[in-house]
């Protein structure tokens, strides 16, 4: 897969957005993108229940001003 400067998996901005503001897809699609990204560590906080919700509420936020996902832990 190529890379490329939008969030998950390279869709557009609003279907990245929309798959943010979903729970559950933004876990799902945040954990494989940041295990594509080779971040383990990143991928694995994401679906612990706490940090999960922390990170989505997050997410949302950083999307609407960014137009790209919390990168949390970049090493």
């Amino acid at each position: 897969m190529a890379k490329s400067n939008k969030d998950y998996f390279g869709l557009s901005y609003i279907v990245s957005l929309i798959l943010t503001i979903i729970p559950i897809t933004d876990w799902v699609c945040g954990f494989i993108t940041r295990f594509q990204e080779g971040k383990i560590v990143a991928g694995i906080i994401r679906v612990i229940p706490i940090f999960g919700f922390i990170i989505w509420i997050a997410d949302i936020v950083c999307m609407v001003l960014n137009g790209r996902i919390l990168r949390l832990l970049n090493v």
